[in-house]
């Protein structure tokens, strides 16, 4: 009563509040028709919903109360058919219980088990049986019943295999028995096979060059091939699906038409024949060649129809053996690997007789590839790696044969490194204009171009590179040894602490021709060999050798560091280059013989310096007379052509050294390393004419006359015995253009100035070293120019002048290489400026 009351008290504060909400001024009254309206039709939305959800619930009540009947009747049943069921399990069981009824009946149902396991067994047995039966007597009267019935045999055992694992090893005994069984079934019918396909043989009267294909012989042959093809279908998927790199079976038709070849081979080659050489395995090898090209065409012209007829479905056969040719070489190559074993065991202990073995087995794996394109794989192995492959690696000869070839390269390279004449300088064994080596080292680049061969035509990527490491590499490094060797030895000899420390030298330095020439030999030999390893890299054996070094250090930088077999990334990067351990752009760049190539490029840098150390001292010694002439301030009147002078006594030794070294170098250096070393040699001819003559003595006009006339002659000496004319004129502008400004006349209407001005304008607006007809003119000769205003007195007051009035003065000249303060000590150096 009190719910209801107070349900009644909420309705109407409800209501109450409602009210209040709209009606809450007088004029709201005017709305309350609307009002009553929109509450009518709520009231009536709402009853109707209202009168919806009775319904639902209702609905739902009866279907709530269906399931729970439904579920008593099911429950009730169950209980009803469980009773029966144990009531039967202990009838059947004469259990007294349910739980001891189960277990028997579990019991009885494992046997069951077992019971029905047995008989598939028995069933699988027997169906093993009968095919082995069927296959047996159906092998002459219906040999293809008689592959069918193998195959399913065949096909029984790999299942077998396949499903064993599951089982958890079951029925090993079973498996064995059907192996076994199939293993019989394959060489009966093998046997039998291969005997008719004998008989054929001899019927066609293989392998004579006239054979007799006629009265149905040849069809006979290719049906017993397809037959026997059939019969190796089954292998070749085992093939496929487990590939074993240098194995390949032959065909098994082909391994039996070898056969009276390998009787043949056997008796020319094996036991006392002459054709049983030890040092001459090309007879076998070119006899199993001649087979080859004997038989090929027989066989691509009947046996490649037969592969090309082969069941489209079935491409195990398709895919192992695709061309007849190369299956027919895969049938040959047999012999010869038994007979390379045969012979290695007789000649493994003989360096030459092994070397040439392996040279022939070589050039035999060659013709094989390139002229008889041998894949006998493709598709599922890479390219053949060959015999010699095979011999080496899968053998174990490839050390010992690495050894007798390094042995052998390294007896060779002492003797050509310790020859009597290997120091002597090849001037005929280069082309014309290049740096000339050493005899040595030309045969020694011979040698290693030698041993390249020896190793061309291996196939295993870690046995070229043992190779090239082992020997070429080793040979490289012994040499630049003996190279540096040399240069130390020079060095030893001509430097001591004190001339190190002084800049001295000692008098058998200067004019020593036979210390240009052992520098001149060091430099030549590692500019030669470092030019040869830049063609070598470019040689496609060793930039395809270089490509892969590359892809496999990429590859197993992160992994266990070895880029082959036996080779670790930092090993062979120290041999070869470091870039290959590096995985950015730097990794594209580099050659297999940078390190080797830096090498020598340092030591030909450091021979260069001596080289330009030695002209030093020689130019240093020879200038010395000609800086103590005192004769440059004569007052004697300047001849009109300063041609007309002869050379000063005092220059013979300057001109002797330009001759005699210069001489030299011009014979044994390429063109640009000629004109490096003759500008070297003029720049410091020029530094010392120019402050141990210029600005160490007074000069008359006369003098200047005689100074011009020396320089001439200087001039020509170095462009006549260096065959590089004008490089001396270049590097002696400066001295020209201090002349020019030296030898002004002292009046102004003095109509004589050296034409050393014109020149200057031609060497700065056009001048080229090899410019012939401007260097055969005389540079020194007087003509009339321009600075014909120009005398010593007006020059010296507007040189003195000013910075800036110097500046303008010597451009007026054309003086574009002087200074302003050398200009000012230049004019000091005139005898009537300095009095």
């Amino acid at each position: 009563m009190a719910a209801t009351l107070a349900r009644q008290s909420e309705d109407a504060q409800r209501v109450e509040d409602y009210l209040d909400d709209q009606i809450g001024e007088a004029r709201d009254l005017d709305g309350i028709d609307s009002l009553l309206a929109r509450v009518g039709e709520q009231q009536a939305l709402l009853q109707s919903q209202l009168e919806e959800a009775k319904s639902a619930l209702a609905e739902t009540e009866k279907r709530a109360s269906t399931q729970v009947s439904d579920l008593q009747k099911h429950a009730e049943e169950f209980q009803r058919q469980q009773s029966a069921l144990d009531r039967r399990l202990q009838e059947i069981t004469y259990s007294s219980s349910s739980d001891e009824a189960v277990k028997a009946f579990e019991s009885r149902m494992v046997k069951l088990r077992r019971l029905d396991i047995a008989t598939s067994y028995l069933e699988l047995a027997k169906e093993v049986d009968r095919l082995r039966s069927d296959a047996g007597r159906l092998l002459n009267t219906d040999p293809r019943t008689s592959l069918s019935c193998y195959s399913r045999l065949r096909f029984l055992a790999r299942s077998l295999q396949r499903l064993q694992p599951d089982a958890e090893g079951a029925a090993p005994q079973l498996i064995s028995n059907v192996e076994h069984e199939t293993e019989a079934v394959y060489k009966k019918i093998r046997t039998g096979l291969s005997k008719d396909f004998q008989a054929t043989l001899e019927k066609m009267k293989w392998p004579q060059s006239e054979m007799n294909l006629l009265g149905g012989v040849l069809e006979k042959w290719s049906e017993q091939v397809e037959l026997l093809m059939e019969l190796q279908e089954p292998e070749a998927g085992v093939l496929l699906a487990n590939p074993k790199p240098g194995e390949s079976p032959p065909l098994l038709p082909l391994e039996i038409m070898v056969q009276p070849l390998a009787q043949r081979f056997r008796y020319h080659f094996y036991g006392d024949k002459p054709t049983n050489r030890l040092d001459k395995p090309e007879y076998f090898l070119s006899h199993i060649l001649d087979l080859l090209d004997k038989h090929s065409q027989f066989v691509a012209d009947e046996l490649q129809p037969i592969l090309d007829r082969r069941d489209p479905s079935n491409e195990d056969l398709e895919a192992v053996y695709p061309d007849a040719i190369s299956a027919f070489i895969t049938a040959l190559l047999p012999l010869a690997v038994n007979k390379s074993l045969s012979l290695l065991q007789q000649i493994s202990s003989h360096p030459q007789l092994l070397s040439h073995f392996m040279q022939e087995l070589m050039s035999f794996d060659v013709t094989l590839r390139e002229s008889w394109n041998y894949s006998p794989t493709p598709g599922v192995f890479s390219e053949w790696k060959g015999l010699t492959w095979t011999i080496l690696d899968q053998h174990g000869y490839f050390e010992q044969w690495l050894k007798v070839e390094k042995d052998f390269a390294l007896s060779r390279y002492r003797d050509i490194r310790d020859a009597a004449d290997s120091r002597e300088i090849d001037y005929d064994g280069v082309e014309p204009g290049q740096t000339k080596p050493t005899k040595g080292t030309i045969r020694v680049n011979d040698l290693l171009e030698t041993i390249t061969d020896r190793y061309r035509g291996l196939s295993s990527f870690s046995q070229k590179m043992k190779f090239l490491m082992g020997s070429q590499i080793s040979i490289f490094d012994d040499y630049h040894a003996h190279l540096h060797d040399a240069l130390q030895a020079y060095l030893a000899s001509s430097h001591t602490a004190g001339r190190l420390l002084q800049g001295q030298y000692s008098k058998h330095e200067a004019f020593d021709q036979r210390a240009l020439a052992s520098l001149c030999k060091i430099y030549g030999s590692a500019e030669y060999l470092e030019r040869k390893m830049a063609d070598w890299s470019d040689d496609i054996f060793f930039l395809e050798l270089w490509e892969e070094l590359q892809d496999r250090a990429r590859g197993n930088l992160a992994t266990d560091g070895s880029v082959g077999k036996g080779l670790r990334v930092d090993e062979v990067a120290a041999k070869t280059s470091t870039t290959i351990r590096q995985n950015g752009d730097d990794s594209q760049s580099g050659a297999l013989f940078d390190e080797t190539a830096l090498a020598y490029r340092k030591l030909k840098d450091q021979s260069e310096a001596e080289i330009l150390r030695l002209l030093d001292i020689n130019v240093k010694e020879a200038i010395a007379p000609f800086s103590r002439l005192e004769a440059w301030a004569s007052l004697a009147a300047a001849p009109t052509d300063p041609a007309s002078l002869s050379p000063s006594a005092a220059l013979d030794s300057i001109l002797q050294i330009a001759n005699v070294l210069l001489g030299f170098l011009s014979r044994v250096l390429a063109r640009p390393s000629m004109r490096k070393m003759v500008k070297h040699f003029s720049s410091t001819l020029a530094s010392e004419v120019y402050n141990t003559v210029m600005m160490a003595h007074s000069f008359s006009a006369g003098g200047v006359s005689q100074f011009r006339r020396d320089l001439m002659a200087v001039e020509n000496a170095i462009d006549t015995s260096s065959g590089l004319r004008g490089v001396a004129k270049t590097t002696f502008r400066k001295i020209e253009q201090a002349l020019t400004l030296l030898g002004l006349p002292i009046k102004r209407s003095a109509n004589r100035v050296s034409n050393e001005n014109a020149d200057e304008e031609e060497d700065g607006w056009g001048f080229e070293e090899e410019d012939v007809d401007t260097a055969k003119g005389e540079p020194l000769q007087l003509v009339a120019t321009k600075d014909d205003a120009w005398g010593l007195w007006e020059a010296e007051k507007e040189i003195f002048k000013s910075n800036e009035a110097a500046r303008q003065a010597l451009a007026d000249m054309g003086l574009d290489n002087l200074s302003e303060q050398e200009a000012r000590n230049i004019l000091k150096r005139r005898i009537e400026l300095s009095s």
